[in-house]
């Protein structure tokens, strides 16, 4: 059974349903950041807290306001505030996300370099670690060149799902692309450049990417991520979204807006052009049909809210 894709939607399209729906947001709370590593800094994209060695971390972006140039930092929380672990591994990376994957706990980030052609320029990459836990993390892939989010999942059958997003002459300024490999040793950059685009998503004028899949209990794979566009004054416009896809027959349904930055606590940006963005950073399913949304928030700090949980309703459909 596949799922039904009907035709692409803009933000602005997608906007005014999530606005003329009944969605309900509700307990939005900033998160708070303390410790001496942090002091003076932002700490913004974060993950959604996981386990590690029986504690609850999350890793963040940690950067001062003027600059791009930052490290992942894990965070334990302490009497209502998230503080740096100690003694854990630092990355000089963006936006981290995690997965597991055969047992193993699979980091990933977004590493800036120089750019090889145009001077004083950045390019990036997503690279990635493995381990036991966060102590043992050691690095095993790096993506293609000028390629950010892509995210793995492992699948029922043993195989691992990886989401793309390319940009330039196959995906304008950012589509989702999907390939399937039969192991992390699998992972080339070949494969990744060569996964097929989930057509219908995006127009060529916006642009947007997976931040994080999930496995279902049916084996379809919910994908918590973003969609963003450029308004007339040049601001971005990020939102944070959903889908479900199929990894038997790689059919997926309609994307849906699950948050708007309205909903959270007022705060400051980066950049006024920032203001209106909320970049999707985790998703913790709640089992009686909400889900409490991480985001980093105008890229400048990270709030939560609570939501309905987008993927609850295809559950039962089948795989």
């Amino acid at each position: 059974m596949g799922l039904n894709k009907t035709a692409v939607k803009t933000c602005e399209e997608l906007l005014r349903t999530f606005q003329s729906s009944s969605a309900t947001l509700r307990d939005a709370q900033r998160i708070v950041f303390t410790g001496a590593d942090v002091e003076g800094k932002d700490v913004y994209n974060i993950t959604a807290p996981f386990t590690d060695e029986g504690e609850q971390v999350i890793a963040g972006r940690v950067e001062s306001r003027d600059s791009e140039h930052s490290d992942i930092l894990f965070f334990t929380e302490q009497n209502g505030s998230w503080s740096p672990r100690a003694c854990a591994p630092t990355f000089r990376l963006q936006d981290p996300f995690f997965t597991r994957i055969a047992g193993e706990l699979v980091l990933g980030g977004v590493e800036i370099f120089p750019d090889p052609v145009k001077p004083d320029a950045l390019k990036w990459r997503t690279v990635f670690y493995r381990g036991e836990n966060i102590a043992s993390l050691q690095p095993f892939f790096k993506g293609p060149d000028g390629m950010k989010d892509i995210r793995l999942i492992g699948l029922t059958d043993g195989s691992i799902g990886v989401f793309t997003r390319p940009q330039g002459a196959k995906g304008g300024r950012g589509k989702i692309g999907f390939v399937r490999v039969a192991s992390l040793d699998e992972l080339t950059i070949d494969r990744i450049n060569e996964a097929p685009l989930l057509d219908g998503q995006f127009t060529d004028e916006e642009w947007g990417g997976a931040n994080e899949a999930h496995l279902l209990r049916n084996g379809l794979v919910g994908v918590l991520g973003h969609i963003a566009s450029f308004d007339e004054q040049g601001d971005r416009h990020y939102y944070p979204m959903a889908f479900v896809f199929d990894p038997a027959n790689e059919t997926f349904s309609d994307m849906e807006l699950i948050a708007v930055r309205a909903a959270f606590l007022p705060g400051p940006s980066k950049r006024p052009d920032l203001q209106d963005v909320v970049f999707s950073g985790g998703l913790v399913r709640q089992g009686d049909g909400t889900a409490v949304l991480y985001a980093g928030i105008s890229d400048a700090e990270a709030q939560r809210i609570t939501i309905a949980d987008p993927f609850a309703r295809f559950e039962h459909e089948i795989a």
